[in-house]
């Protein structure tokens, strides 16, 4: 019975801060969610799930810890990808929601499109049904022990998971960067830059968003798999030695469709969780891969 399951709370963990809330997070998600996957729940299921609970810790610049526009504001991204058919769908600067994961999957789920945005995203989550922020300005909760700050551009929570069946599935979800310019739009939203499964490999992206559209990160990862025949862990550090290369900074993780799991970063460290039924749970953020 093969499973395999990583989340992540982003690539901007800042030496010298303590993670001790937030690695008990992630070891409590990590284990409940090795058990959904036990007990046969799908991939797509236990990622929504994984991502929606990281929104709403208010831990991590997501969901109910997301960080502040320009403007003052809020305006969130999330998407999530299934890989057997690769249906996807984001949502991108949406407004008053509090899963802005719950309202990717409701695109999804609908089916007519992979992306709405701004009005039209928001309008589609009220309709499916979402709760919504009444009062924005008391429900977010951004503050520096987040690891956001002016100069931090690294706020991502994201999951990814092969379930008992073979499916994979990845999920993105984000608050943005601190201070970004309303209408801001980064990689989390974007299928193939922030967000990617199909039959081969899950992805889920953090870090530099700009950087990460630019090379097309989480797709990148899948290609090289499949036209180069490069194992899951070679193809994970190539790419984040092609974000280097366009002043980028972050971290993925990554599972393969035989439950491998890679998890590299080139920043300073990345809130990250895994298990597997080949390893038992693990929760880093500053201990480099092996």
């Amino acid at each position: 019975m093969t499973y395999a399951l990583v989340l992540h709370g982003g690539a901007g963990a800042r030496p010298g801060t303590d993670y001790t809330v937030q690695k008990a997070d992630l070891a409590k998600l990590i284990e409940t969610g090795q058990s959904m996957l036990v007990q046969g729940q799908s991939a797509l299921d236990v990622v929504t799930w994984a991502i929606e609970a990281l929104e709403a810790s208010g831990l991590y610049v997501a969901g109910k810890g997301s960080a502040p526009h320009s403007m003052g504001g809020f305006e969130l991204d999330a998407s999530i990808m299934h890989g057997p058919n690769r249906r996807a769908g984001a949502v991108a600067a949406i407004e008053g929601i509090k899963s802005p994961i719950q309202a990717a999957r409701a695109v999804l789920e609908d089916g007519r499109h992979v992306m709405l945005a701004g009005t039209g995203a928001q309008i589609a989550a009220k309709a499916a049904g979402l709760a919504e922020v009444l009062d924005p300005q008391d429900y977010y909760s951004e503050h520096v022990s987040h690891g956001s700050s002016e100069s931090a551009d690294h706020g991502t929570v994201g999951a990814v998971a092969l379930d008992i069946h073979g499916e994979l599935a990845a999920g993105t979800s984000t608050g943005g960067t601190f201070n970004k310019l309303i209408g801001r739009v980064g990689d989390t939203p974007i299928i193939g830059s922030g967000t990617w499964a199909d039959d081969t490999v899950a992805v889920s992206c953090t870090g530099l968003g700009e950087a990460f559209i630019r090379t097309a990160t989480a797709y990148d990862v899948s290609a090289r798999m499949r036209y180069g025949n490069v194992a899951l862990d070679q193809a994970t550090r190539q790419v984040l030695d092609e974000v280097a290369r366009f002043d980028g900074d972050g971290g993925l993780i990554a599972i393969d469709a035989q439950g491998n799991i890679s998890m590299p970063y080139n920043s300073d460290g990345m809130k990250r969780a895994a298990v597997s039924d080949r390893m038992s749970p693990v929760v880093r953020v500053f201990e480099p891969e092996d």
